[in-house]
């Protein structure tokens, strides 16, 4: 059964639809939003050979004709000349204002496209068919779009409405049980900054889920698109509530950067040691009790996740510089860096007192809790 959720922005509305066999029925799907049959497809060197035939195959079955660039797996494709070779792509294809251009593979690739797409002919149509869990239930909903710069994480970008996204949840049986976890730690994100029912639910579904139950799959996917696409409407460009969004991230986009944005830290993985690290912050400012963080480092621990720095296979650099590092973050502002911190499970916010020599200690032990 496919389950909708419904992005109510006006002119810019848009579905998002979570089900199993949604690949094979993407021609039915997109063709009514095309006003030629013809699409241009942009995906990656992992996607490509798993997913790409489906796709080209079900558009074909509606006569609708595609051409598909692939281009390399991996963080560093978030780039200015993947992004160029992706501009340079859709011109050659002749896309034109009204067209659609087709995201097939997991943030990275949903993340660049959805930038060309907002910057070529200022501004074509693009659709997102996430293939990783991360992409599914954060990335391709919210209109997020983006590359690195060699200063920070997504610091180049526009936010860009997808017109249709596609979550199917039979792709994700092909994802490596590394990439799964790193997808539930946007997951579990939701649930710690405001929803506890959801949390709880996670603790008594994540092994099934991970364990590739379709129910629970399908069901942490609409309660994460859910609640994103709650927040977006709300706030849709970030001056406020949609920060929330971020609990994990001002501390996750530091260990990216310190780590070179490789595979030695997937950004779901980031993002589980920055919620532990927030809420074992929020605990030692006396936000929340040490309940709170001692539950979530227990879920991600049980799930077999990563929670602190330690847990990082890579040489880092000290407590001091990834401070440094957290100040190149997009959530600067007038120089004061805002910080995603919580009273509670499901109850986060947003606030600049955030004591630096606090946030050092936390650092510092976490950086040393594999010999504690």
């Amino acid at each position: 059964m496919t389950q909708l959720v419904h992005v109510p922005l006006g002119d810019r509305a848009y579905d998002i639809h979570i089900g199993r066999g949604l690949l094979d029925q993407a021609g039915a799907l997109i063709g009514p939003i095309l006003p030629r049959a013809k699409v241009a497809i942009v995906t990656d060197s992992n996607v490509a050979p798993l997913h790409a035939q489906r796709l080209t195959e079900a558009l074909q079955s509606q006569g609708i004709a595609s051409s598909t660039l692939t281009l390399p797996a991996g963080e560093s494709t978030k780039s200015w000349p993947h992004l160029s070779e992706t501009i340079d792509f859709l011109l050659t294809e002749k896309v034109e204002r009204r067209d659609v251009v087709i995201a097939l593979g997991g943030g990275v690739i949903g993340d660049l496209v959805g930038f060309a797409a907002a910057i070529l002919r200022r501004g074509v149509r693009f659709i997102q068919i996430p293939t990783s869990l991360l992409a599914q239930v954060d990335s391709s909903v919210g209109g997020k779009t983006g590359i690195n710069a060699a200063q920070g994480k997504n610091l180049i970008g526009a936010f860009h409405q997808p017109s249709l996204v596609l979550a199917d949840i039979d792709v994700l049986d092909t994802l490596a049980p590394r990439d799964f976890l790193a997808g539930y730690g946007e997951v579990v994100k939701y649930g710690l900054l405001g929803n506890a029912p959801f949390f709880e639910w996670l603790e008594q579904n994540g092994a099934a889920l991970v364990a590739g139950d379709p129910a629970a799959r399908s069901e942490a996917v609409r309660m994460s698109c859910q609640m994103k696409a709650d927040i977006v409407v709300r706030d849709e460009t970030e001056q406020g509530e949609r920060a929330l969004l971020n609990l994990g991230h001002t501390f996750c986009h530091a260990l990216e950067a310190a780590t070179g944005y490789s595979d030695r830290l997937l950004h779901g993985e980031g993002v589980a040691i920055g919620c532990a690290l927030a809420f074992e912050t929020s605990a030692r400012l006396g936000l929340c009790s040490q309940e709170a963080p001692s539950r979530v480092r227990a879920h991600l621990k049980a799930m077999g996740m990563k929670t602190d720095i330690s847990d990082i296979d890579a040489a880092l650099p000290d407590p001091m510089a990834l401070v440094a590092l957290m100040g190149q973050d997009k959530k600067v502002i007038a120089g004061q860096l805002n910080f995603i911190m919580a009273r509670d499970i499901g109850q986060a916010f947003v606030t600049t007192d955030v004591s630096q020599a606090v946030v050092l200690s936390v650092l510092e032990d976490s950086m040393a809790a594999r010999a504690l």
